[in-house]
């Protein structure tokens, strides 16, 4: 553990030898293009613009997020980012109406984010979160490096950032913000399961409020799992 939050050069450190040394080719960075999303896309495209970037886009996520991730992909020159949608079987069998997202939400997230996204990363041995510790109780403990949920490495650089260092870090290379955070929003997931945190609360109170519910399951032991499902249903996207 690090006694002292590591400096934005140290992370990018980190994140390049990830890139280059330790996982060459072998490496994607998954991001949301949320509201702190621009901090990490760019410490990665002062190393290789060319890094595959999976965008899991859930068809439920808000239209000023999607413009964001253009926005964001022309200003970084970034030139391999991977939107990837769930599988039309899947929704088609679970969710025919659009509102699993009311009954079930993890199982919405299983369908709509970690079932793509474990699709997305075959091939690669490990990849980058921009997780932090000050997120939520269940990343309090994060470390640079670990072992993730899917059995790859996954790689976080910014996980002993605070907010003073990434609000630092937007000024020092005038990134655009996403802007949903005009509005109020801090932390920004798909349109149906956010909403604007009230004065006082934490940045994540927003997603799945009053549902008990802090992550989506991408870093989380695998709620379901593709063996869980029915036999007669195929998983080609």
């Amino acid at each position: 553990m690090l006694d002292n939050l590591p400096s934005p050069a140290e992370s990018i450190s980190v994140l390049r030898n990830a890139i280059t040394h330790q996982f060459p080719g072998r490496i994607a960075l998954v991001s949301s293009f949320g509201a702190e999303s621009a901090v990490l896309l760019h410490m990665a495209s002062q190393i290789d613009t060319a890094l595959p970037v999976i965008f899991l886009d859930t068809g439920k996520l808000f239209p000023e997020t999607l413009a964001y991730r253009d926005a964001l992909i022309a200003a970084l020159s970034l030139t391999d980012v991977r939107s990837i949608q769930p599988s039309g079987k899947q929704l088609a069998a679970y969710d025919p109406d659009g509102r699993l997202w009311e009954k079930d939400p993890d199982l919405c997230c299983a369908i709509r984010k970690t079932n793509p996204l474990d699709d997305a990363l075959e091939g690669f041995e490990a990849w980058v979160t921009g997780r932090k510790r000050n997120q939520s109780s269940t990343r309090a403990n994060l470390q640079l490096q670990e072992i993730g949920a899917d059995g790859r490495i996954t790689v976080n650089p910014l996980a002993f950032w605070d907010d003073t260092m990434l609000e630092a870090y937007f000024t020092a290379h005038s990134l655009p913000r996403h802007p949903l955070e005009a509005g109020g929003y801090t932390s920004i997931g798909c349109a149906t399961c956010t909403v604007k945190p009230l004065p006082g609360e934490d940045k994540r109170s927003g997603r799945w409020a009053g549902q008990g519910k802090v992550e989506c399951g991408i870093h989380m032991p695998r709620a379901m799992t593709k063996p869980d499902w029915p036999e007669n249903l195929t998983f080609d996207v």
